[in-house]
């Protein structure tokens, strides 16, 4: 068996594991990324393709690095669909917006982290996480072309997606990292990359539709005007075939796919779940779907993904540097990620609870009734309010929807309530039992309100 030393190792090649590392080596320190697709699939993920708030990413890979993966600038607002309602909603969004080539996005990403210096090491599949006495986790056992090997490392860095392996492995019982972790939080997604013969005309939008069943959403994003990321979200503990013709059936009934041809297809889990309480462990840290850095509501998790890279390969090279390698000493990865987007991506899970328990057609009926502009707020900040022009315009449109309208109003006061408890996260560990309790507390209550039942 061969032993390869490095400063960090880094699980994964996705967006977190990629920009995790380019930022270690830009500092550098030796890193190595392991991946168990080949260097010909590395990068190919499934993905719904939109991206949102590349003009602020990190610049461990350089952002010109990324341009050649951007395939439609144009979009600029959301369209949903509402069949229950016959309805057709064109919903403003925030920010810079763009459809990709995922396949070469990953490819670019790649391209950045060897340029900053980063080894690769494909065909590599992760079989143990290496733990020293007292749990600081000290490398990986894994195969590697068929061949065993072992990696030791100062610090290991998990960005290996949604239910990841290694965390099935360590043993975190002496830390605080989440192990809070179900199915049931989690998506699985289906998308095909299609070919139309003609160009469609809603070509500057992202067009979502609703199922008619609250756990599951059918995307259609352009990332040409005739080459088509379509695709299916839904809870993991739902029927997938019922939902995968629902899908098949809604692509028959558009003209406009008619004649069309698939030209890739891919499936993937991805969390539906606020980010994890703790990401880390002495030792380690846990990154993008690995700690639950997605966006709840739209399963967006791209922009998080990269700073949560950004902030884990930072807090690395300083614990490094320090020689202190302690939960207390990489807590500070953990403050900046609730800091920046974490706590916000808790408050927008409080809908998802929500969603569990609301009648579908209520629910369509309810969205098809409200402003636009204030559907893109919450969807994208967690948060939103209103004149009092418009809360008696949405009043007058959403007569019939007045009880659940209490509702999600009472719901919306505890996600704000959330959202502030998140302002006050620890800063460290020790702190993190008191914090989580009073959490709890308003999670207890946001069960009681809206009916669901407890997600966590």
């Amino acid at each position: 068996m061969s032993i390869d030393e490095y400063d960090v190792v880094v699980a994964g090649a996705g967006t977190a594991g990629c920009y995790a590392a380019a930022t270690i080596a830009n500092e550098g320190l030796d890193v190595v990324i392991v991946e168990r697709k080949d260097a010909e699939e590395a990068g190919h993920i499934a993905c719904g393709d939109a991206l949102k708030g590349a003009d602020n990413f990190p610049g461990a890979i350089p952002k010109d690095r990324l341009e050649p993966a951007f395939t439609n600038t144009g979009v600029d607002h959301g369209r949903f669909e509402i069949p229950q309602e016959d309805t057709v909603l064109e919903i403003p969004v925030p920010g810079e917006l763009a459809v990709i080539d995922r396949w070469e996005y990953g490819r670019q990403i790649i391209a950045g982290a060897e340029e900053a210096g980063v080894d690769f090491h494909y065909d590599t599949v992760i079989n143990d996480v290496l733990q020293a006495d007292g749990g600081r986790v000290t490398g990986l056992r894994a195969k590697r072309k068929g061949s065993p090997v072992t990696y030791e490392a100062d610090v290991v860095i998990d960005g290996a997606g949604s239910l990841s392996l290694l965390q099935d492995k360590a043993d975190f019982s002496d830390s605080t990292f989440d192990t809070n972790v179900r199915y049931s939080q989690f998506c699985s997604a289906y998308r095909e990359v299609v070919e139309v013969p003609e160009p469609v005309e809603w070509d500057d939008a992202l067009v979502f539709k609703a199922t008619d069943r609250a756990a599951g959403y059918l995307w259609y994003f352009p990332r040409t005007s005739t080459e088509i990321n379509v695709g299916l979200g839904f809870q993991m503990n739902e029927e997938p075939m019922q939902l995968v013709e629902a899908l098949k059936r809604d692509l028959r009934n558009r003209p406009e796919f008619e004649g069309a041809e698939v030209k890739d297809k891919l499936g993937a889990a991805l969390p539906t779940r606020r980010p994890y309480d703790s990401a880390v462990a002495p030792g380690y840290m846990a990154v993008g779907d690995a700690a639950g850095h997605v966006n709840p509501t739209t399963g967006g998790g791209i922009a998080g993904a990269a700073y949560a890279g950004k902030y884990a390969g930072e807090q690395a090279v300083k614990a490094i540097s320090d020689g202190d390698l302690s939960e207390e000493n990489l807590w500070r990865y953990n403050k900046r990620v609730m800091d920046h987007f974490g706590g916000r991506y808790a408050g927008l899970d409080v809908y998802n609870v929500l969603a569990t328990a609301v009648d579908v057609d209520d629910l369509m009926g309810l969205l098809a009734s409200l402003p636009g502009e204030k559907l893109a707020e919450a969807l994208y900040e967690g948060s939103t309010s209103m004149s009092f022009g418009l809360k008696l315009k949405a009043a007058i449109q959403s007569f019939g929807y007045w009880g659940t309208i209490r509702n999600f109003y009472q719901t919306k006061s505890l996600a704000d309530e959330l959202l502030d408890h998140y302002d006050s996260y620890p800063t460290s560990p020790a702190a993190m039992a008191n914090w989580t309790s009073e959490r709890d507390a308003v999670m207890d209550r946001i069960y009681e309100t809206t009916g669901a039942e407890p997600k966590y």
